[in-house]
């Protein structure tokens, strides 16, 4: 098949192990580090088990849908067409869902327990996590309708994701693999997986709370339990993996990695606006009224919402709408000032909405007598009625009339005046005193001007928001055409991607990546009469996984992510087996302020909560937090970062985080296998 003979000899030996260890224990979790192609490993499985005339399911983040629905297509841009692939595709989200399409699949109708091989991509989103009052979870959905009804299901899953803070993500994972059985392992002398797991989370919880956290005392705390589970049921391979144990005339070799370039810039070049530190303490001091309807409510209204919204955890803890309102209240204000960070142009966007939005709300005040009737209430209205002039609020509902409308209008009011100040202020930064664009652009043509490998002038410039990509293309691709004749495109997903590259109209993902990547993407299969390429790409982390570019030799990070794992996936996109460029770049932009002080003003951010990774993809960051609401972990999130500022990561390289790689026996097995061969004749004796 295609797909094998694509492979490299180290991604066979990883297709050949997970069917073994499917076939022996129902399930595997590929783990290989970034930039490794564990998508064309899943492919191969796929194939292997579609030739058995298995039904074959993959689950998959939405953001990666078009990267496996590709192959299932008889499409040109197919370039495995011939191997027929015939999987379905569903989001991880889909799982929540009832009713509705997902793409040409009936979610009313589907047979979910029909499904011989499920694989999750990305699987480590899979989390046990608390559902909302009446709903079901992913996670049980797809354990108790999917693996644990109908056809016996066998299982792959693809995670390259570190464990930073708790192990219970892959206690889930493993989970589906056993459906649920504890004791499923015993005659493999682990008598009960969910005791090696507490045990191992309990051990890394101790190992954690030291600032300098050494892998080594780590390893010397785990059980043995832990590690054998993980040896049976993961294939785990780092970069220094394949360097050391395979020639490199059979895998190609890796680009070599510059020191990464440190740009730090202001937000105005005539230094008007106020500094990033000035304006978090007015995103702090916003009350965020419009996401805290439910802790407005009027004394004797609360118990009625409580009744309603308010459940009991299995743990026998009472799970609380107010509290989850401010932590979603914690939550925005880091999602304003990472904003700030990103562009001024996305802050005014959003500062400009949430204005909109509290005017809206003091307009219903002020009409109080019409939106209000005595008769109707919180258990009687319908809630999913989204027309209702009676209701506020988003996931949770409020009636207005059940509001304390004094304590609210203050509130609000005040959000009004510090937001009308800031929206004005930042209204005032024109593209030619916005800094940081400025840098931006000078750094791009220095690079076009002065090409690392050959006459490479290919570009990727990532950002978390899409508001800021929109911004940069307007801004870039217009002066890259007139300066330097060259293309460039904007991917932000579906149906709101952008290009000057003459002769494509529709502006779909995938081909704009073959235009932009024509070495990698294997274009002249494609597109046999293609001429010229684009050499700008802006894009969101829509593309920050799953994605061979390596045609390009040079990618910059517009904006930070407090998860360093973020920048080391992006640079994963260039940073591949078998680049044609001899090195590669990476630029990460700063605030214009020391580490500290940085690290610092980001922990401000207050309440025992999650911070969410802000790209939109849904994943969870998780911030440890001590009985003082601060957090525990910033001397060596500090570290990290400050380690990203010298030199160009590996996820198994990360200070004081830990991954499913560093924890298999891989390299173990691999060093008595050279063992044995060097001393087979005294071996034999």
């Amino acid at each position: 098949k295609e797909i094998w003979n694509k492979l490299y000899k180290f991604q066979k030996d990883g297709v050949m192990g997970a069917i073994e260890k499917i076939e022996k224990y129902g399930g595997c979790i590929i783990a290989d580090s970034v930039g490794l192609g564990k998508t064309f490993e899943a492919l191969a499985v796929i194939k292997y088990y579609e030739l058995r005339n298995d039904r074959v399911l993959v689950l998959c983040p939405k953001k990666l849908r078009d990267n496996w629905t590709v192959y299932t297509q008889n499409d040109k841009r197919n370039i495995l067409i011939n191997d027929r692939f015939n999987y379905d595709v569903l989001s991880h989200t889909d799982l929540t869902r009832v009713r509705g399409k997902s793409g040409d699949i009936d979610l009313a109708t589907i047979n979910w327990s029909n499904y011989d091989l499920v694989v999750i991509d990305e699987s480590h989103n899979f989390r046990n996590s608390y559902p909302s009052k009446g709903e079901m979870t992913r996670y049980a959905r797809m354990m108790n309708e999917v693996i644990k009804k109908g056809v016996k299901t066998k299982l792959l899953m693809l995670s390259a994701t570190p464990v930073n803070n708790r192990m219970n993500d892959l206690k889930n994972q493993i989970s589906f693999i056993t459906e649920g059985d504890d004791s499923v392992f015993e005659e493999e002398g682990i008598d009960n997986i969910s005791n090696v797991m507490k045990l191992a989370q309990r051990q890394f919880s101790d190992w954690a709370k030291y600032s300098d956290r050494n892998i080594n005392e780590l390893f010397d705390r785990l059980d043995n339990r832990y590690f054998k589970l993980l040896d049976m049921l993961t294939i785990a391979r780092s970069r220094k993996h394949i360097v050391k144990y395979y020639d490199s005339a059979d895998v190609g070799r890796f680009p070599t990695r510059l020191r990464p370039i440190n740009e730090k810039t202001d937000i105005d070049s005539e230094q008007l606006f106020p500094s990033l530190r000035n304006i978090n303490n007015a995103i702090r001091k916003l009350n965020l009224a419009n996401f805290s309807p439910i802790s407005s409510l009027k004394e004797e209204k609360k118990a009625e919402y409580a009744a309603k919204y308010d459940y009991q955890l299995s743990t026998g803890s009472v799970f609380k709408q107010s509290d989850r309102e401010k932590n979603l209240v914690d939550l925005m204000r880091v999602n304003y000032l990472k904003r700030m960070e990103s562009s001024i142009y996305s802050f005014y966007l959003s500062i400009k909405a949430l204005l909109e939005q509290v005017n809206d709300n003091l307009y219903k005040i002020e009409h109080i007598t019409e939106l209000s009737d005595s008769s109707v209430t919180i258990d009687n209205i319908d809630i999913e009625d989204d027309e209702s002039d009676y209701l506020i609020g988003n996931k949770v509902k409020v009636l207005l009339q059940d509001i304390d409308l004094v304590k609210w209008r203050q509130e609000l009011e005040y959000d009004r005046d510090t937001l009308t100040k800031l929206m004005e202020s930042a209204a005032t930064i024109s593209t030619t005193r916005d800094e940081k664009l400025t840098r931006l652009k000078e750094v791009i043509a220095h690079k076009i001007e002065n090409p690392l490998n050959d006459n490479n002038k290919k570009v990727i410039v990532f950002t978390a928001f899409a508001d800021t990509a929109t911004y940069l293309y307007k801004e870039l691709s217009e002066w890259i055409l007139k300066e330097y004749g060259l293309y460039a495109a904007l991917i932000k997903g579906s149906g709101t991607n952008k290009t000057n590259f003459p002769g494509i109209e529709r502006k779909e993902m995938n081909e704009l990546l073959t235009h932009f990547s024509p070495f990698s993407k294997e274009r002249h299969k494609t597109f046999p009469h293609a001429k010229g390429e684009i050499d700008l790409l802006i894009a969101t982390d829509c593309i920050s996984e799953g994605q061979n570019l390596q045609d390009c030799d040079f990618l910059v990070n517009y904006d930070i992510h407090w998860n360093p794992v973020r920048i080391i996936q992006r640079f994963g996109r260039i940073d591949r087996l078998g680049s044609k460029n001899e090195q590669i770049q990476l630029v990460n932009f700063w605030p214009n302020m020391e580490l500290n002080e940085y690290i610092n003003l980001e922990s401000r951010v207050k309440g025992k909560m999650v911070l969410l990774d802000i790209s939109a993809t849904g994943e969870e960051n998780l911030i440890e937090m001590n009985e003082n609401d601060e957090m525990t972990d910033l001397e060596y999130r500090r570290k990290q970062l400050e380690q990203l500022q010298g030199t160009v990561l590996d996820l198994e390289d990360i200070q004081g985080g830990i991954t499913i790689t560093d924890t298999n026996m891989n390299d173990f097995r691999m060093d008595i296998m050279e063992y044995e061969k060097n001393h087979l004749v005294d071996l034999q004796n």
